[in-house]
């Protein structure tokens, strides 16, 4: 089991040294900003619709491994998918990373890598910090003028 664990937090680590999609989106159609008070993380992502699929997406920002890898992993995911679909996988990622230690370690298969956060269930204030980039990608999607909040 620790070998596994090792893997999860070198994958995690990779993504914070070297994040993918790391990077402004010209003309992008849809943006916003979200920050973690509890810790200091600001993220700032932005996409390109058409036709309701996001075409290009990319987050700018300061955070903790955890928002990093959060961020890197979703914006690699979320390319070509319709707004439904990432909504669904909002929804398999939250329930992930919010579900108690002892519960089922299967997950949807459409998560892909962002299984390796799922440890961060174990740590509530954590949650926070992964769920932070798609907090914000829902702001971005909705327009809204606000900066989101990991609350």
């Amino acid at each position: 089991m620790s070998s596994i664990k090792d893997l999860y937090q070198q994958v995690i680590f990779d993504h914070y040294r070297r994040p993918h999609n790391f990077h402004e989106i010209p003309g992008a159609d849809h943006s916003a900003e979200g920050h973690n008070p509890l810790c200091g993380d600001r993220v700032k992502l932005e996409l390109s619709l058409e036709n309701d699929v996001v075409k290009e997406v990319g987050f700018l920002g300061d955070g903790c491994a955890i928002t990093t890898a959060s961020a890197s992993m979703m914006t690699d995911i979320i390319k070509g998918k319709t707004i439904s679909q990432v909504e669904e996988l909002f929804q398999h990622f939250h329930r992930m990373v919010s579900s108690s230690p002892g519960e089922s370690a299967t997950w949807p298969s459409d998560l892909g890598k962002l299984t390796v956060l799922a440890g961060v269930r174990e740590f509530p204030a954590r949650v926070k910090c992964a769920t932070l980039p798609w907090r914000t990608l829902f702001a971005a999607l909705r327009q809204g003028d606000e900066t989101s909040t990991a609350e």
